[in-house]
């Protein structure tokens, strides 16, 4: 028997906030997706570079500089901005602002107040807030072997404070209630964010030698409840992965002489290692 056919034109996906929220909002689109929020006289958003889309012509945009930051000498040394977008409405009437996820992701609504004032996120997972968020990104000493290391090794982004919050996750998200005492297995990379609740444990499944020949879910972080963890099914770093592979094994199949490049580029620098060796001794 064939399958029905329903004639029901596609709609963008709304998700509207409750009736009882202070800030008013809306998350249009299904899977690159925008959140508009409307902004009430002289209130402002507070959002990561390069993501406004639009605005109602009363708001003004300000670049600041996030002193909330921590680490973010290394975070300029490493391409990433230090600053932060202020998105102000500076009339007496309302305006509105549309905020878009940076690729194929999801906006989540976090209210921090809900979540005990803390959440842990991946780097780069803050996309905007409004009234009280503080972010705080943070560095680990990697030359510290722990044996059990927590969730900060890869959690670097912390969001505290009592106001409303949006992160993103790549692909589809799904929302995991942890009971107490209830343990969850998950790749690191697809955790998107966890409230401090959770005991966190990373576990290497594996000797590291093996991610040399492209071996993956290497590291799994070992989730322990009660809490709320964010997970995600396409992190940024596999879209970005299977996009340069798609693009670069049809040229490297269709380009032969590439081969020849690199054994011509290869044999030019044996050339100068060795009369380098040369000239030294001499």
């Amino acid at each position: 028997m064939a399958a029905p056919f329903f004639n029901t034109p596609f709609q963008p996906y709304v998700y509207q906030s409750p009736q009882e929220a202070v800030t008013p909002f809306q998350i249009l689109g299904g899977e690159a997706q925008i959140v508009q929020i409307m902004l009430k006289p002289q209130e402002r958003v507070i959002s990561r570079p390069g993501s406004m889309c639009y605005t109602s012509g009363s708001i003004q945009m300000d670049n600041v500089y996030v002193p909330e930051q921590e680490a973010g000498v290394w975070h300029w040394l490493f391409g990433k901005s230090l600053t932060s977008i202020v998105l102000l409405n500076s009339s007496s009437t309302d305006g509105f602002v549309g905020i878009a996820a940076p690729s194929l992701a999801r906006i989540l609504p976090i209210d921090l107040a809900t979540f005990g004032g803390e959440l842990l996120c991946q780097p780069d997972a803050f996309l905007c807030s409004v009234n009280d968020v503080n972010v705080t990104n943070t560095t680990t000493d990697q030359r510290v072997r722990n044996v059990v290391a927590g969730a900060e090794s890869f959690l670097r982004q912390k969001l505290s404070g009592q106001g409303l919050a949006f992160i993103v996750g790549g692909g589809s998200v799904v929302q995991k209630n942890l009971e107490v005492g209830e343990v969850l297995a998950v790749d690191t990379s697809c955790v998107v964010a966890l409230t401090t609740t959770i005991n966190v444990q990373v576990k290497h499944n594996g000797p590291m030698r093996r991610a040399v020949f492209g071996a993956e879910n290497l590291v799994t972080a070992i989730l322990t409840g009660p809490g709320i963890v964010f997970i995600q099914s396409l992190p940024f770093h596999r879209l970005s992965q299977r996009v340069a592979r798609a693009v670069t094994a049809p040229n490297v199949r269709e380009n032969p002489r590439f081969f020849i490049q690199l054994a011509v580029f290869f044999f030019l620098a044996y050339v100068v290692i060795v009369s380098s060796l040369i000239l030294t001794d001499v």
